[in-house]
Order: C-alpha cells, then structure tokens, then sequence
C-alpha cells in the first residue's frame, strides 16, 4: 500500500481519520503489514499483504484476525461486541 493512500481512507463505521502503526515496509517505502485504528470507535483494519482489509464487521472473520494480531503482540477485546476493536495495551 502506497502511503499516499492514507489521506483517502477513512473508517468504514463512523467516517472517522484513522491512525496507522506500521511494522513492515518495502525499501521504496510501500506499507506491506501495519494496522489501521480508528479512535473513535476502536475497531482496527489490518494492512496484510500491502492491502488494508477494511470489509464490515459481519464478513470479517474473527478466527482470521487473530494469528495477525498475535504475530503484532496484540490481541482482542473480550466480550462479542467487542470482536473487531483491540484490547488496552498492558502496563
């Protein structure tokens, strides 16, 4: 994913900015893995690949995600409505 790309998205939930925190780039700068938040609503929209999956909540496969996440040291929230937003980072 070209980093110009980021000033065109925006949440798909609440049309919100997002933030990007990026762990692997190619030497021309393109993004190939980081993470997509929106800190309005908490959800989160990996970038796998070089390709921001940012599909709705109900065709997103929390099984899917979640060795992602792990590979990041992140994890889920707890509870089912919780499914696509990220847990507080440990102190």
């Amino acid at each position: 994913m070209r980093p110009l790309l980021l000033t065109k998205l925006c949440c798909p939930q609440d049309k919100s900015d997002l933030q990007i925190q990026i762990f692997l780039k190619e030497v021309n700068g393109d993004i190939l893995e980081g993470l997509l938040t929106c800190a309005t609503c908490n959800r989160y929209y990996p970038i796998v690949y070089g390709v921001p999956i940012m599909t709705p909540d109900e065709y997103r496969e929390k099984a899917l995600e979640e060795p992602i996440l792990a590979k990041w040291g992140l994890r889920l929230a707890g509870n089912q409505s919780q499914t696509f937003m990220l847990a507080a980072p440990e102190s």
